[in-house]
C-alpha cells in the first residue's frame, strides 16, 4: 500500500526531469497503445517539455521523442 500512496503519474513529473515506470494501470486500448510506445514498466522517460495549454506533454523514451495527452500520462505510474 505504502508503494501506491508514494507513486506518481508521469503528468506529475516536472519538465527536464526523469522518471522510471513502475507500472501502467487502464485497460484494452490505451494500455496497449502506451505499452506499443515503448513506454514499459522499468523504462526511464524524460519530459522535455510541456504544450503553453498543458496538453500534450513530450517526453524522451529509449532515444525517441513522444507526445502524450495528459490522460494518457495519468496511466503511468513513476517513481
Amino acid at each position: 500500500m505504502a508503494e501506491q500512496e508514494k507513486a506518481k503519474t508521469l503528468r506529475d513529473v516536472p519538465i527536464g526531469q526523469s522518471a522510471t515506470v513502475i507500472r501502467l494501470t487502464g485497460e484494452g486500448a490505451v494500455k496497449r497503445r502506451i505499452m506499443d510506445m515503448g513506454i514499459t514498466k522499468g523504462t526511464e522517460v524524460f519530459v522535455r517539455k510541456v504544450a503553453p495549454l498543458g496538453d500534450p506533454i513530450e517526453i524522451t523514451v529509449r532515444g525517441f521523442e513522444l507526445s502524450l495527452r495528459k490522460d494518457e500520462a495519468e496511466h503511468v505510474l513513476v517513481s
